[in-house]
C-alpha cells in the first residue's frame, strides 16, 4: 500500500490549517494497486470525496481532468494501517452505488455511462484512511462485519483495467489515471513517509535559495 505524501502540504503546514476542498492526481501501477490518504479532522463534520478520473471534469482546483481513467472504488476507514475500520464505501459494481455525474462528465459505452464516484460521510473528529483503488479490486472488508483495511482486497480485475456495460456487454480498456477531491469541514492532513521528510527539508532548502535570488520556486507552474 502506498500512502501519499503531499509536499505542498506539507510546504504549508507552518501556515493556518486550510478548510475546504484539496485536489489530487495520479496513476495506479496496476488494477490491484491502492492509493491512500491519511486524513486528520481536528472537528467533526463531512467528508466529502469526488473522483473524477473516469468521465473527467474540471476539479476543485480548476484543473481540466481528461476522461479515459479507470472507474473507482472510494472507501473511508477508521484509523490508520492495517487495523483501521471500514467505515463505508462504493463503486459502480456494489449495489450503494451513488453515481458521481454531474459533476463529472460520462463515457459512451453503448449509451453514457457514469463511472465516478460521490460519497459523503459524517464523521466525528479523529484519524482517517481514504482508499482508492479500481472498482473491481474491492477491499474485503465491505464483506464483513467490522471489517479492517488490513483484511485484503476481493479481486475480480482479471489484472486489467476494463469497464463493461450491457447484457452482451460493450467494453473499453481504460487508463491507470484517477484524479480525486477530498473535502473536509477543516484540514487534509497527509501524514508523510519517512522520505518525504527528507523531501521537505529538500524543499525549504530551495525555497530560501529562490528567494535569495528573487526567483518564484513555483514559477511556470
Amino acid at each position: 500500500m502506498r500512502t501519499t505524501v503531499l509536499v505542498l502540504a506539507a510546504l504549508l503546514a507552518a501556515q493556518a490549517a486550510l478548510a475546504g476542498t484539496q485536489s489530487y492526481t495520479g496513476t495506479l501501477a496496476s488494477p490491484e494497486d491502492e492509493q491512500l490518504f491519511t486524513v486528520t479532522l481536528a472537528s467533526g463534520g463531512v467528508l466529502g470525496l469526488q473522483t473524477w478520473g473516469f468521465g473527467g471534469g474540471t476539479n476543485a482546483a480548476s484543473q481540466l481532468i481528461a476522461p479515459g481513467g479507470f472507474d473507482p472504488f472510494v472507501g473511508v476507514f477508521a484509523g490508520t494501517g492495517d487495523g483501521a475500520t471500514f467505515v463505508d464505501g462504493t463503486s459502480d459494481v456494489l449495489t450503494n452505488y451513488a453515481g458521481g455525474c454531474p459533476p463529472a462528465g460520462t463515457v459512451d459505452i453503448g449509451g453514457q455511462v457514469c463511472g465516478d464516484v460521490t460519497l459523503s460521510e459524517t464523521l466525528a473528529a479523529g484519524t482517517y484512511t481514504v482508499l482508492l483503488t479500481d472498482a473491481d479490486y474491492i477491499p474485503a472488508a465491505v464483506f464483513e462485519n467490522d471489517g479492517m483495511l488490513g483484511d485484503g482486497f476481493v479481486d475480480f480485475t482479471g489484472g486489467v483495467f476494463q469497464t463493461c456495460e450491457g447484457d452482451a456487454p460493450t467494453c473499453i480498456t481504460p487508463d491507470a489515471n484517477w484524479a480525486l477531491d477530498i473535502t473536509t469541514p477543516d484540514t487534509v492532513s497527509p501524514v508523510p513517509e519517512p522520505g518525504g521528510l527528507w523531501i521537505l527539508g529538500m524543499a525549504l532548502l530551495i525555497l530560501s535559495a529562490c528567494g535569495r535570488n528573487g526567483r518564484s520556486a513555483f514559477k511556470g507552474i
